[in-house]
C-alpha cells in the first residue's frame, strides 16, 4: 500500500536538529522523498508498523509531529502530480 509520510520536526536546537535528520534518514530507507518533510513509502503492514514505531521513537511529541496517509494499493487514481516530479516512482524498479 502507498503510505504518505509528513513530518514537523522543532528544529530550533541541536537535539531537534538531529532528530529531523534522523527521521528523514528512516523515511529514505522506506521510500522516497516528494517534497522536503513529506514521503512516499510502498509498505506492507508490518513495515508500515516498523517505521511508524522508529519515527515515533525518534520525535519529541511535545514539539514534533507526524501523519501518516494510507493511500492503499489503488493510490494511482488518487494521486495527481504537477510540476518538477523528484526521482522515480515509489513502485518503480530501480537498477543500478
Amino acid at each position: 500500500m502507498l503510505v504518505l509520510i509528513t513530518y514537523d520536526v522543532n528544529t530550533e536546537t541541536a537535539a531537534g536538529r538531529a532528530r529531523l535528520r534522523k527521521v528523514a534518514k528512516q523515511c529514505v530507507n522506506y521510500g522516497r522523498r516528494v517534497q522536503n518533510s513529506v514521503f512516499e513509502c510502498i509498505l506492507d503492514n508490518a513495515q508500515c508498523i516498523m517505521l511508524k514505531s522508529i519515527l515515533t521513537d525518534i520525535i519529541d511529541e511535545n514539539v514534533d509531529s507526524l501523519r501518516f496517509y494510507y493511500l492503499g494499493n489503488k493510490y494511482q487514481t488518487k494521486v495527481e502530480h504537477i510540476g518538477v516530479d523528484r526521482g522515480l516512482a515509489a513502485d518503480q524498479t530501480l537498477i543500478l
